[in-house]
């Protein structure tokens, strides 16, 4: 077995970069064999590792990624760690709600795991075909201020990890995969909004966060909540932790504060056809609490990426995205994007 494999399950030694290197050198030879792919996976997803080896894991898969170049001036990524309570598909709509609010956004997402619809099982759904490169991102974001990345952005580690253990189904050995796949993804953003749904896991997110933020100077902000969802809620008190030019900071955001109204998770419940419900909420006939948590999701965004730092003006603005049509409308434009490029 690879040296760093076991070490992953004796939890005797941190695991350095070099044998990192070397473990993903063996996996794309195909000199890893299936019963070690599944005992990676399902060591890192048991219990997340300690700092040093998880610094050491996300640079060494950093490190053999394509560059994307230079980020997307203002632009921030709003993707969760998945799990937590069955809801629509809000951070996919506070997406679309801030872009059409004027805040650049570029979406890194993946399919469903532990929920009914993933952003791309969404998307696809929708019509609309996440970029195939750092390229497409780029000009799609130029475009329409809005761009939603397929899989591209992750390291090909991941896809040949999810081959390897094949007959064995993926998902159930995925959860670190998940929970860190928004450090994982390199994405044109300046900044990054990540909902934490595990409270068990949030010392291991906390630290992923700071070292990305560290190394890549993006800004990154990490949201929990009581109620275990991994968005801001627009009914409950949310901890949102900072992590900027090195400096961790935290607040609460409480959103009565913005006269947000009252609501529970059974109001964010998808629904029978996530779809119509999806496209209901963002022409402003969802759940009052549903399109309030959309509109504080999609403020976020736009004071996490400096577009303004008025929490009231951002809320506002998101409200004013959905009441005049433009954020369902910016479904229908990307839409058209994939008509003309096919």
């Amino acid at each position: 077995m690879h040296d760093a494999v076991t070490a992953l399950i004796a939890r005797d030694r941190p695991v350095a970069r070099d044998d990192f290197h070397s473990l993903w050198d063996a996996l794309h030879d195909g000199r890893l064999r299936r019963g070690e792919s599944a005992a990676l996976l399902a060591s890192l997803s048991t219990r997340t590792p300690g700092r040093a080896t998880l610094t050491a894991l996300l640079d060494s898969l950093a490190e053999r990624r394509p560059p994307a170049g230079e980020p997307f001036t203002g632009a921030v990524n709003i993707v969760g760690t998945g799990g937590g309570p069955p809801t629509l598909n809000l951070s996919t709509a506070a997406a679309f709600v801030a872009a059409a609010a004027g805040t650049p956004v570029v979406k890194s997402g993946s399919r469903a795991h532990t929920s009914r619809l993933g952003s791309v099982d969404l998307l696809r759904r929708l019509g609309v075909v996440p970029t195939s490169s750092h390229e497409e991102t780029h000009e799609t974001l130029a475009r329409f201020g809005l761009a939603f990345t397929g899989s591209s952005v992750y390291p090909a580690e991941i896809a040949l990890l999810a081959r390897s253990v094949l007959p064995l189904d993926f998902r159930p050995l995925a959860r670190f995969v998940n929970t860190f796949g928004p450090f994982l993804a390199d994405v044109p953003a300046d900044a990054q909004l990540t909902g934490v749904s595990d409270a068990r896991l949030v010392t291991g997110v906390r630290q992923a966060a700071e070292h990305v933020s560290r190394r890549t100077g993006r800004t990154v902000w990490l949201c929990t909540n009581e109620a275990g969802a991994d968005e801001l809620l627009g009914f409950a008190p949310n901890l949102v932790r900072t992590y900027e030019d090195g400096a961790e900071d935290d607040f609460v955001l409480a959103p009565a504060r913005f006269g947000l109204r009252p609501g529970a998770l059974a109001d964010l419940a998808p629904g029978a056809d996530p779809v119509a419900g999806f496209r209901a909420l963002l022409a402003g006939e969802g759940h009052p609490a549903a399109e309030d948590t959309v509109c504080l999701n999609a403020a976020a965004l736009a004071v996490a990426a400096r577009v303004t730092g008025d929490w009231h003006e951002a809320v506002r603005a998101a409200r004013a995205a959905i009441g005049d049509g433009s954020a369902l409308a910016l479904v229908d434009r990307l839409r058209g994007r994939t008509a003309v490029a096919a």
